[in-house]
């Protein structure tokens, strides 16, 4: 337990596993993403790319800074290079825009492989999935709005809970921990329901299967509070700012309808802290992962930790960044004993390029992203007497 402020700031802990030659890679691939017609190109020019046999090109870059390998054993020299620094590994098999019931199982298949990976292996804390990957979004948005399923919908939902519970089950069986990722607000209301359905499964003596709450929305704080309040067994949550902030907006406007963002920066950071407190008032039956790239709530959930008494090491609360981004927060967090765990996609290159493009497209519209990481490698390669 620790009442002091971490220094988010030295670089010297966050790229100690940086090779100068890495430092200079990832500062290209951060200046690249200041050009929006770069971006605006790039998910085309990536998948041309590796029709025309360019694909090393992009596994040796971009890919290779957020992406751990194209297959679990690809992935083993990166759950290795951080747990060597104190960090656990979260696989996300992040293959995304498959749409038939084929790919759905294949997709399920490999989920339980993360879980069976995890099994018993501290170094791998959580598994996740996302549900758009075991089931139609056309079906969740059905199903969220409340629309009549016909008798091929109805197929198509039973055998979407099916695969749902039995990944569910495996954690279960296993004793892994298991995070639901949230997706958009016209599908998120089924994903809850089956969420919490696995909850009150499984979540007997302690939290098994987590639920994410995306802070960027405004409606998801009472949302929290009416879970924690009325819920009876254990819950899981990692508490996240969001990632479709652009595409909500957009929909809410060309469909009339109140966007479920929230009306400015300082609302969402607001409600994301009172979502850290709230969970850990209640930490006796709530576990929770602050998934965060942000300072200031980390430090916040910190300070809340030393008041309560709660030790750095304590399993109930882990801290997560995304690999390849904010390895000042995630290293100098796990520098001090705090949980920390870094979300680490996989998956075959040429199906997680819309993963990627959403990671670069997220360094730009996030406000200083990219500008942050871009500070932070200079800083280092300086502090080595490296020229920038």
């Amino acid at each position: 337990m620790s009442n002091e402020v971490l220094n988010f700031e030295d670089t010297q802990i966050a790229f100690a596993h940086k090779s100068n030659s890495d430092l200079k890679k990832a500062r290209m691939l951060f200046k690249s993403f200041n050009y929006r017609w770069l971006l605006s190109i790039g998910p085309g020019a990536a998948s041309i790319a590796i029709k025309l046999g360019f694909k090393q090109v992009i596994k040796n870059t971009i890919f290779e800074q957020f992406c751990g390998g194209e297959t679990i054993e690809e992935c083993e020299k990166t759950i290795q290079l951080l747990q060597n620094r104190k960090v656990g590994t979260i696989l996300d098999y992040s293959v995304e825009g498959e749409d038939s019931e084929d790919n759905f199982e294949q997709t399920a298949n490999e989920i339980i492989k993360t879980i069976e990976r995890a099994a018993g292996n501290d170094t791998i804390p959580f598994s996740v999935f996302k549900t758009t990957g075991i089931g139609s979004m056309l079906l969740l948005e059905k199903v969220s709005s409340g629309k009549f399923l016909n008798h091929d919908d109805e197929a198509e939902y039973t055998k979407l809970r099916a695969r749902f519970e039995k990944i569910c089950k495996t954690a279960f069986t296993n004793n892994v921990r298991l995070f639901v990722d949230a997706e958009e607000t016209w599908i998120q209301p089924a994903i809850d329901a089956l969420a919490e359905s696995m909850m009150l499964k499984f979540n007997l003596s302690k939290p098994i299967i987590y639920n994410t709450i995306q802070l960027y929305r405004w409606d998801r704080l009472s949302y929290l509070k009416t879970q924690i309040n009325e819920t009876k067994c254990y819950l899981g949550f990692k508490l996240v700012r969001g990632a479709y902030m652009e595409k909500e907006a957009q929909r809410a406007r060309e469909n009339n309808y109140k966007n479920p963002i929230q009306p400015s920066k300082a609302a969402c950071d607001s409600d994301y802290n009172a979502a850290i407190e709230l969970c850990i008032k209640n930490i006796e039956r709530v576990s929770i992962c602050v998934g965060t790239h942000n300072e200031k709530s980390s430090q916040y959930c910190l300070q809340l930790m030393a008041e309560y008494g709660i030790s750095n090491n304590d399993k109930r609360i882990f801290f997560s960044q995304l690999f390849g981004m904010s390895d000042h927060i995630s290293f100098n967090l796990s520098q001090k004993e705090y949980n920390v765990a870094k979300y680490l996609p996989y998956g075959p290159v040429w199906a997680v390029i819309p993963y990627l493009t959403r990671r670069a497209q997220e360094n730009t519209s996030v406000a200083g992203q990219a500008g942050r990481e871009l500070g932070l490698i200079h800083k280092e390669l300086k502090r080595r007497n490296i020229g920038v």
